[in-house]
């Protein structure tokens, strides 16, 4: 290995990697609540039905999945020299109108440009030079976030329709269907961060880990085979997060911020294989759960939703089954 990286070096890296996995969250969170918030604002024309939440909702999405990646980018470097990417998330904090969402984006941003710039002087004096121009690269679009949110700091929050008295048919969605949905949203949560880990430290098995001559000749080897399996995977799992916290957030619920269970790496490629067989497993047998709640209750869309999902989850089932047969 050309860079000798200490373990305080590592931990520094590491510090990004929390930071970039709360932001993912804390961006497709606020980027969901915007449902919410739109249906209680008084429109600005009500003939086009516009509010300046629409803009705002499109690039925390945009956000939240380049924060993610930036994640997983930073992994990767992590796994190269020789350390463990960690699967914690510093604390999002979220907000209850756009104002304070983009308050809270400044805050977060202008954290990271701070912690980054000491990232890109540690790299270079250990001659990281790889590290020094992936943060450097990460830095202007960091940059860039903090302006886009510096644009809305200051806007004035669009006046909110007073909440009508609570209707008959809304009294299905008490506080123990909210933990249930909660718990669903927190599997995703899990497998998001899961699966981003893996993904990187399989890519560099991939590049490290060929034994036959079939794999020389192919550039291919199951470490490979499974690290794009998993891109593919926890792509769909950030779907999966979005339209259930959405669907929290319009039922007018809070959805939670932490991954249950925590996410398990592994060391190998079979490793991971196994535990994802596990947690896609689990998944499903509460997402069947919350369609039986849903169908008792009367909760129409959540059922069809979770449906769709449960679907989505038996793919990923099965791929990872194929491959401990």
């Amino acid at each position: 290995m050309s860079v000798q990286a200490s373990s305080d070096y590592i931990a520094l890296l590491n510090q990004a990697v929390a930071r970039e996995l709360q932001v993912s969250i804390q961006y497709m969170l606020q980027h969901t609540k915007m449902e919410k918030l739109v249906r209680r604002a008084i429109p600005e024309n009500i003939l086009l039905d516009k509010t300046t939440y629409e803009p705002v909702g499109k690039f925390l999405r945009e956000f939240a999945i380049q924060e993610m990646k930036h994640a997983g980018a930073i992994m990767e470097r992590i796994y190269y020299l020789g350390g463990e990417a960690t699967t914690k998330s510093n604390k999002p904090t979220i907000g209850n109108t756009l104002s304070e969402f983009a308050k809270n984006g400044v805050k977060a941003e202008e954290e990271a440009l701070v912690l980054y710039r000491k990232i890109i002087e540690a790299a270079g004096k250990a001659g990281d030079w790889e590290s020094r121009e992936l943060f450097e690269k990460i830095y202007g679009e960091e940059e860039a976030h903090l302006f886009k949110f510096q644009e809305y700091a200051n806007v004035e929050d669009e006046p909110e329709v007073p909440e009508p008295p609570l209707s008959e048919w809304r009294r299905i969605f008490d506080d123990n269907y909210f933990s249930m949905l909660n718990k669903a949203a927190a599997s995703e949560i899990m497998a998001i961060i899961q699966y981003t880990n893996q993904h990187e430290k399989a890519s560099l098995q991939a590049l490290r880990e060929k034994s036959t001559a079939l794999e020389v000749v192919t550039e291919a080897n199951k470490a490979k085979v499974v690290s794009e399996l998993l891109k593919g995977i926890f792509m769909q799992e950030m779907e999966h997060f979005e339209k259930i916290s959405e669907r929290i957030y319009l039922l007018e619920g809070e959805t939670t911020t932490s991954p249950d269970p925590l996410p398990k790496v592994g060391k190998t490629t079979e490793d991971f294989l196994k535990l994802d067989h596990a947690a896609e497993n689990d998944a499903i047998v509460l997402y069947r759960k919350i369609i039986e709640e849903a169908l008792r209750r009367g909760d129409t869309a959540t059922r069809r939703m979770f449906e769709e999902i449960v679907m989505q989850e038996e793919e990923h089932y099965w791929k990872f089954d194929d491959f401990l047969k």
